[in-house]
């Protein structure tokens, strides 16, 4: 006999609120539920705005707060992985880049350890520890305030500190990107710093997983536009396909057997 709807409720948001995200599939075999009622519950809670639906499940909703970082980590990481891979393969040896804070970005980090001859700037503490070992890496690491709950420097020290520097590539990451092309995240200092990397490559490189499209957040990045390539996992909505096209963004998708797959190349 399964549970009553309140009480499976709750244990999906408990799910969720620990790990980020719920997929359909892994609800049912946990639940002993059908997929069909996985589903309703999932639009119910949608429709509760306790939870956001993204492709084969849903994730936390919150228009002003993130999740917690090691949440974020836990949530897409096969697809932040294989991200982090195809991302490190557009990098060629002997390059300039920025890496800003973000758990997608510390994936192509880890990807980056066997290039030669690399110049990494980066605010993320967690970049410097998986990189600064590399004898074929030099890192340069931002000043300014760290925040604690990420490791990330960041306030106005750290974006004056940018302002030295004009690389190669960017690698950046966004909490949120609307399906008109605007890229969001949830805070200010943040996104300040982002903007500052974004104006100072001359690639700009977004690596977001889907779990991103449509999600709510505050304060705005900039636009899809600004960005030379966008790496994701998957691209399903195509009001964002048409506006990366429209604007000459290269888009590399991973989820595509044997291959990485290319839409809209510049």
């Amino acid at each position: 006999m399964s549970q009553p709807v309140l009480t499976r409720h709750k244990d999906i948001l408990d799910i969720a609120r620990r790990t980020g995200r719920v997929t359909v599939e892994a609800l049912v075999e946990q639940l002993k539920v059908t997929p069909q009622t996985i589903r309703k519950d999932l639009n119910d809670l949608c429709d509760q705005n306790l939870l956001t639906r993204v492709h084969g499940g849903a994730v936390i909703t919150s228009g002003v707060d993130n999740l917690e970082y090691d949440a974020r980590r836990e949530l897409s990481r096969v697809e932040k992985q294989a991200i982090g891979v195809a991302t490190a393969g557009l990098i060629p040896d002997k390059a300039s880049l920025f890496i800003n804070i973000g758990t997608t970005t510390e994936e192509v980090a880890r990807a980056l350890v066997r290039h030669k001859g690399l110049l990494v700037i980066t605010n993320n503490l967690n970049v410097v520890d998986l990189l600064y070992r590399c004898p074929d890496v030099d890192v340069i690491v931002v000043g300014g305030r760290v925040r604690g709950r990420d490791r990330a420097a960041v306030g106005s020290f750290a974006v004056e500190f940018i302002k030295n520097f004009k690389v190669d590539f960017a690698v950046i990451g966004a909490s949120a990107i609307d399906e008109d092309g605007a890229l969001l995240d949830f805070d200010m200092n943040e996104v300040q710093v982002s903007q500052t990397i974004i104006q100072n490559a001359r690639q700009v490189i977004l690596v977001a997983d889907s779990t991103k499209l449509g999600r709510p957040a505050p304060v705005r990045i900039g636009h899809i536009s600004e960005i030379d390539v966008y790496v994701t996992d998957v691209m399903t909505n195509s009001k964002l396909a048409a506006v990366c096209e429209s604007s000459g963004v290269k888009v590399v998708t991973t989820q595509v057997p044997s291959r990485v797959a290319t839409l809209g190349v510049r």
